[in-house]
């Protein structure tokens, strides 16, 4: 699908899991989009290995979910492990919330499954334009839209695309982040790291105890897919281009291994940490790990950049659709910014806790007889890494939301707490509106309105908006303090953008909400 006179809507620059999942919200909201990937074709390596519930349910809103699923790790692989080598016995273990087994919270759970099984599937996902192989060199603003320089690496031909707006996904190197002199916070550069893509037999060792991840005191272990294959992850040697990878994977499996490792791919790469300072400039967008770059450790970073094309990309669609206002994408930033920040302090509190584990663990070991140590009591609750907080249970506080009289409910900052709530901002809690048919399979690319009196809704006139009015069952509208008539109007990224108790205060109410929250006054 050629783009006509190298015009496009938008232009999303990188084809890792958000750019591609932009692609496919946008696809579905109605807004062609044109993705440039520098690299000739999707990443062969495992990289992120976790869709947390939250990133599931906006699959399931895609039609993705099944076919992620049948591609992933069954549930009792949502489960780390400690030990002191792959083919030890477990010292410590983790259950991940979510993921290992359902949750009330959810219609949907969690998958293991890795990076380059995920890709595929995204990028079938919809038949809008991508290009591989093409870089973004330059990018200039203009009053009304923004003009890229792309360069083709096959054939070097440069061309420009105007667009009117574009979508950074292009990683933690991001060019477009670095061309807009976007500064940064945080640790920044925690190490460089080295994946090494392996198969071996190493089933019986690990077959009667599956985990996601096996961390042990020669690197992390991680099983890739269903039908084998394994990756290595190690902090980087010094030289590492002579490496014998091979003998350093067969001496990290443990004395007495005796496994041959075939080494199918290494690669190096550096553990960032920051939150971009500004997530927009202009009509320029950032999301992904060009908006925040997140530790590995609890597998969050993916995620959050999932939530981001989530949350934007509705507003996109508003916006070159006529139904919002250009005003309505500066609450990206006001929505995600927070969330960014939380997420990295969480996982850089998760890091130094798997360092403890392994301190404490040398400490337990030099200080034994020689007889097997016990089993290790791990250095946070039982609770710590369920995370349903961070993940379920994600505030919005900005123009996009109408608040009303409650008394705002706001996450834990370790993450863990998630109490159910349908005050605007949250996410809309889940509930069964009938057999495998849950309240948030009733929101899509339009504003649902939720409500125990539909008919005395339908009478008030919402166009230009797409809106859908839904029926909620009177014991979910109690249990939600909605009287008859009350009702809540849910965003069609799922958040509740506002709530009347006992029906609307007027007859004008519904059409007044949804300008307030599409046509935020200018700032």
């Amino acid at each position: 699908m050629p783009v006509a006179n190298g015009e496009v809507p938008v232009l999303i620059v990188g084809g890792g899991p958000v750019g591609l999942t932009a692609r496919a919200l946008l696809a579905r909201w109605g807004v062609r989009a044109l993705l440039v990937e520098k690299h000739s074709e999707l990443s062969p390596f495992p990289r992120s290995r976790l869709l947390n519930v939250r990133s599931m349910e906006i699959y399931r809103q895609l039609g993705l979910a099944a076919r992620i699923k049948a591609n992933a790790f069954r549930p009792e692989y949502g489960r780390i492990r400690f030990r002191d080598t792959l083919h030890g016995h477990d010292f410590a273990t983790a259950a991940m919330t979510g993921i290992n087994a359902p949750v009330p919270e959810s219609p949907v759970i969690g998958a293991v499954t890795s990076q380059d099984r995920l890709e595929p599937t995204l990028l079938a996902a919809t038949d809008a334009p991508m290009r591989f192989g093409v870089e973004l060199i330059d990018l200039t603003e203009e009053a009304e839209s923004v003009v890229a320089v792309l360069v083709d690496h096959t054939s070097g031909e440069e061309t420009r695309v105007r667009a009117r707006y574009v979508l950074a996904t292009d990683g933690a190197n991001s060019t477009v982040r670095q061309r807009l002199r976007i500064d940064t916070t945080g640790p920044g550069a925690m190490g460089g790291f080295t994946t090494v893509v392996f198969d071996a037999d190493l089933n019986h060792w690990c077959a009667h105890q599956p985990a996601g991840v096996y961390f042990t005191a020669h690197g992390l272990f991680a099983p890739l897919y269903p039908e084998g294959g394994w990756a290595w992850f190690v902090p980087t040697p010094e030289d590492a281009a002579r490496a014998d990878w091979p003998g350093l994977v067969t001496r990290a499996l443990g004395p007495g291994a005796e496994v041959q490792a075939d080494v199918l791919r290494v690669q190096h790469w550096v553990m960032n940490a920051f939150v971009a300072e500004r997530f927009r400039h202009g009509r320029i967008l950032l999301a992904g790990d060009a908006a925040h770059a997140i530790p590995i450790v609890g597998g969050m970073g993916m995620n959050a950049g999932i939530a981001d094309a989530h949350n934007l990309c509705w507003k996109l669609a508003g916006v070159l659709h006529g139904w919002a206002g250009g005003d309505l994408l500066k609450t990206y930033e006001t929505e995600r910014h927070p969330v960014a920040h939380r997420t990295l302090r969480q996982a850089v509190a998760n890091t130094r806790l798997m360092v403890r584990v392994h301190d404490q663990r040398r400490d337990q070991l030099r200080a034994g007889s020689g007889a097997t140590p016990p089993p290790m009591e791990l250095p946070w609750s039982e609770r710590y890494f369920a995370q349903l907080g961070l993940v379920l249970g994600v505030t919005y506080h900005s123009d996009a939301v109408l608040a009303d009289d409650s008394t705002p409910t706001e996450p834990s900052d370790a993450g863990t707490d998630y109490v159910p709530t349908a005050q605007p901002g949250h996410r809309m809690p889940h509930l069964w509106l009938s057999r495998n048919r849950s309240t948030l399979d009733a929101l899509g690319e339009w504003f649902t309105l939720l409500t125990p009196d539909p008919t005395h809704w339908e009478r008030q006139t919402t166009a230009p908006w797409p809106v859908r009015i839904e029926a909620l069952p009177g014991e979910h509208a109690e249990l939600w303090g909605l009287r008859p008539r009350g009702a809540l109007l849910v965003r069609p990224d799922g958040h509740i953008g506002a709530r009347w108790s006992d029906g609307p205060p007027s007859g004008s109410s519904l059409p007044q909400a949804l300008t307030a929250l599409t046509r935020p006054a200018p700032t």
